[in-house]
């Protein structure tokens, strides 16, 4: 070994003896004759005293390094509380420098602003930064705790195929030529869906994967174009034994990655409520402002904004201070989202109703308003009128926005909860239905008879994991009667020869003897960002990619030579249509 210890574990006992250190130069300080450093590597840092000149004055910030010292304890006053090894540290007799560091492009140390495009181009420096590696270090348990779990409950653990075929899951697929086949095509997978459910065809009963899945999405701040999950899939269950299975795997990870122990069993809540409450299927419950159904209230209004399907207001508490810009700029808020503005009525501190909305409302529906939505003098009450689902959404997005502006979320708070029982379909605006999850979902059993006579009502035997206002995870029952995947592939408008296209395979194995089976998938990057406290998923990559997909580390994506589009047949035509 070319060191005897890490610099990390030095302590007290360890004064007196004689060490040798290997690792970077982090700091550097020149004291009149006195030269510190503090050497740092995996394990943590100990200041390192050069007695002479000689010894020290070639070393610069992050050359790699090896020291023979002794250890010794500091002089008194000279202790640093803040560092495990503060109590020490260690004389060096020698110093060799194993290599050099060029000028670096960002500092190592502190906290320095730089830019994420730079961070991630130099991403093996920012690695060496502590919370950067922390957070790597905190995966890496999270990782090894969740197969222990899944390990005790029975769970085998199978790799499934990242070179398929294409079959429709939501998103556009990532696809890859076949050279040995030209005009043909791979597909990476967007999940291990049907890949787990045949496992459960196969008898395994009980399968899980950490999964690499790819999905071409259009671009979001926090999304990355080949992302990880845990993938679960179980047979001879229904949603209690997939839900407890997760709770199980979630309560452990908090309990012995962060030492929180999550109350269980989890609150439930419907989608319906959710959306009615919150305006969100991953509804935050760290503060409240939930949303308030007007439309029975204006039914009668003369305001013609108002005579809408729906009318919901969401409340800000101290909003009617605001300035007139900072009204108008809630209006080029909603505009950003889709939306036509966000009307308002400001409560003056004496309680009279002011504002635009105020002006076209009948004395009877200004005198009640105020209690109605439980706002208090001084608060803006926030409305949106319009079609549902659209007008709950930015209701929704409006009350998150509120909680921010006004400090009204507990950081500290850990939320969790189920939401089920979310729809089977939805419309697709051209006049049918498109699954809500996946055309595998299997409806809830008071629904499996008579789904498809009532599209708009039907109830998915569905669930998804919300903590803090993000969805986790999410899964459901499968379908495993071929009479009951017909039926759903009819709603959706699948024809049977549409069906062979697309999932023959799977068909072709539920003839003989699928067993009842449902799973759950949780989203490995973001559970793995809330427990090492970072504020995207990309903290938790080691080698991300930017919101566009760009990777400024290798410069990928690229062209590809003119020779390479020829090799692997980018351009050819399969055999039968050539």
């Amino acid at each position: 070994m070319i060191r005897t210890h890490t610099a990390g574990s030095l302590r007290e006992e360890h004064a007196g003896q004689q060490v040798t250190l290997a690792g970077w130069v982090a700091r550097r300080r020149d004291h009149g004759g006195v030269v510190f450093i503090d050497l740092r590597d995996a394990s943590g840092s100990a200041q390192v005293v050069f007695r002479e000149e000689d010894h020290a004055h070639d070393l610069r910030a992050e050359y790699c390094v090896k020291v023979v010292g002794q250890v010794r304890v500091r002089p008194e006053g000279n202790e640093n509380p803040d560092l495990p090894t503060g109590a020490i540290e260690v004389v060096a007799e020698e110093v060799e420098v194993l290599s050099e560091s060029a000028p670096l492009p960002f500092p190592i140390e502190g906290n320095v602003g730089v830019s994420e495009e730079a961070r991630l181009k130099y991403r093996y420096l920012d690695i060496r930064r502590q919370q950067v590696a922390q957070a790597m270090r905190t995966r890496s348990k999270a990782t090894y705790l969740a197969n222990e779990v899944l390990n005790e409950l029975g769970f085998v653990y199978v790799e499934t195929p990242t070179l398929t075929r294409s079959t429709p899951e939501g998103a556009r697929d990532f696809l890859v030529p076949v050279r040995l086949q030209p005009g043909n095509w791979y597909a990476l997978p967007q999940s291990p869906q049907l890949f787990k459910q045949l496992l459960q065809v196969a008898g395994l009963e009980r399968y899980y994967q950490l999964a690499k899945c790819y999905r071409d999405e259009d671009l979001r701040a926090d999304r990355q174009p080949e992302f990880t999950q845990i993938d679960i899939e179980m047979s001879f269950v229904d949603q209690e034994d997939v839900i407890a299975v997760g709770e199980k795997l979630i309560g452990r990870l908090w309990r012995e990655v962060l030492g929180y122990e999550i109350p269980m069993p989890l609150p439930r809540m419907t989608y319906a409520d959710a959306m009615a409450r919150y305006g969100s299927d991953k509804p935050d419950l760290r503060f409240g402002q939930e949303l308030v159904d007007m439309t029975d209230y204006f039914s009668g209004t003369t305001f013609r904004v108002f005579q809408a399907e729906y009318v919901g207001a969401v409340v800000m508490p101290g909003g009617a201070s605001q300035t007139r810009k900072e009204l108008d700029g809630w209006q080029e808020w909603a505009r950003s989202r889709g939306a036509k503005g966000l009307a308002y009525v400001l409560v003056q501190p004496d309680g009279t109703l002011g504002g635009p909305v105020a002006k076209n409302l009948s004395e009877e529906e200004l005198s009640g308003l105020a209690a109605q939505v439980k706002a208090e003098p001084g608060d803006a009450i926030f409305f949106a009128a319009g079609a549902r689902n659209a007008s709950r959404d930015l209701l929704g997005a409006a009350r998150l926005e509120i909680g921010r502006r006004c400090g009204l979320i507990d950081e500290s708070q850990w939320s969790f909860l189920w939401v089920v029982d979310a729809p089977m379909f939805e419309e697709d605006g051209e006049g049918g239905w498109t699954a809500v999850h996946h055309p595998f979902t299997g409806p809830k059993p008071e629904w499996a008879d008579n789904f498809q006579d009532h599209p708009a009502e039907a109830l998915a035997y569905a669930y998804d994991m919300v903590c803090n206002g993000m969805e986790i995870g999410g899964g459901s029952i499968r379908i495993h009667r071929a009479e009951m995947q017909q039926r759903v592939f009819d709603v959706l408008g699948i024809s049977k020869e549409e069906a062979e296209s697309k999932f023959g395979f799977l068909l072709e194995a539920f003839k003989y003897g699928p067993p009842p089976h449902g799973g759950i998938a949780y989203g490995w990057d973001r559970i793995c960002m809330l427990l090492s406290g970072g504020e995207s998923i990309r903290d938790v990559i080691a080698f991300p990619k930017t919101a566009s997909g760009f990777d400024p580390l290798t410069a990928a994506p690229t062209p590809i030579t003119a020779a390479q589009r020829k090799e692997a047949g980018v351009d050819a035509q399969p055999k039968g249509e050539a």
